[in-house]
């Protein structure tokens, strides 16, 4: 029978857990019971390492002190043990990232507030929150009207990824001056910088993790630190994906409008689409119609129909570390 390496299969992470679990795990008959436990289950859990230190908008962050250890090892465990969604998530990346991180660059925010957006959103473009918060970015109505976001029953901006995405970098922007602290800052988004700026003159500290806030706030800091490990080395928390398991960017043509459609199945049929590839691509739209009575100009974008057919030879990888092969 020809010999499978588990070192071809198995994550650092997982190949720890069954060096250490192997002796605990076999059966009862194969074991002196005065002398090893019993496991009631057939595989055992390993606690992923947390990092001494890590580093947040570069600027590097000590993990040494008990309380901020004890934060990270919880949303590492959390984001190591969600399988799904946290593999769904590093999937989505490859096709969001490559559109946000040069707007980030160009509106002058860290690379890292994409970790933000991830553990907002799971990367799902058409995420909507119990308190309804929506889109990728996870705006409120009325923040997303604050920071240009048209927002009404016929168009919805915060599904819009560039727009969105602009309108957060204002945000995070203003915030900053506020603060000058990016992590204070990812704090201020969870929780409002009216609570944020209250806390910190109320317990006389200067930065976010050094409060006593509630426990979302808490651990929206670490979830944001924790997520950014798993996606530098996905293998080692335990996630072996390969190009093919990565969605692709789906590359499309860009069409200006300036009067209403009155109906979107139509147009769609102009471009050999459907209407529901046509929303997917454009998920701002949300009816049947653009009223469009202002006359505003609205792009569309309309994906290239060949590349809705999923060739996973042609996936570009967007980050080399996402994927074992």
């Amino acid at each position: 029978m020809k010999r499978i390496d588990l070192k071809h299969i198995l994550s650092p992470l997982a190949l720890i857990a069954v060096c250490i679990c192997v002796p605990f795990c076999m059966s009862h008959e194969a074991q002196d019971v005065n002398h090893s436990p019993k496991s009631e289950v057939p595989y055992c859990v390993a606690s992923p390492s947390v990092p001494a230190q890590t580093e947040f908008a570069g600027k590097n962050i000590s993990l040494t002190r008990a309380d901020m250890r004890e934060r990270m090892d919880r949303e590492l465990s959390a984001f190591t043990y969600m399988h799904s969604t946290t593999m769904l998530t590093i999937k989505r990346a490859n096709r969001f990232f490559p559109v946000v991180e040069p707007i980030l660059k160009e509106e002058g925010v860290p690379d890292d507030f994409k970790y933000l957006m991830t553990i907002e959103s799971s990367l799902d473009i058409l995420a909507r929150s119990p308190a309804k918060a929506s889109g990728l970015w996870q705006f409120m109505e009325g923040t997303g009207r604050d920071y240009g976001l048209e927002i009404n029953t016929n168009v919805d901006e915060r599904y819009h990824v560039e727009k969105a995405t602009r309108a957060a970098c204002r945000y995070l922007k203003d915030a900053y001056k506020k603060y000058g602290d990016w992590l204070t800052v990812a704090a201020s988004y969870n929780a409002g910088q009216g609570r944020i700026s209250q806390e910190l003159n109320r317990q006389q500290v200067s930065k976010a993790t050094d409060l006593w806030l509630v426990p979302e706030t808490s651990r929206y800091m670490f979830r944001i630190l924790a997520i950014k490990e798993v996606f530098k080395n996905p293998s080692r928390y335990g996630f072996l994906l390969k190009r093919e398991n990565l969605y692709p960017v789906i590359p499309s043509t860009e069409i200006k409008v300036d009067s209403a459609i009155t109906n979107l199945v139509t147009f769609a049929k102009q471009y050999g689409l459907t209407v529901s590839q046509l929303r997917e691509a454009n998920p701002w739209l949300r009816e049947y119609s653009l009223h469009n009575k202002g006359r505003k100009i609205y792009t569309i974008s309309i994906p290239d129909t060949a590349a809705l057919y999923y060739d996973p030879n042609k996936t570009a990888v967007h980050r080399k570390e996402w994927v074992i092969d």
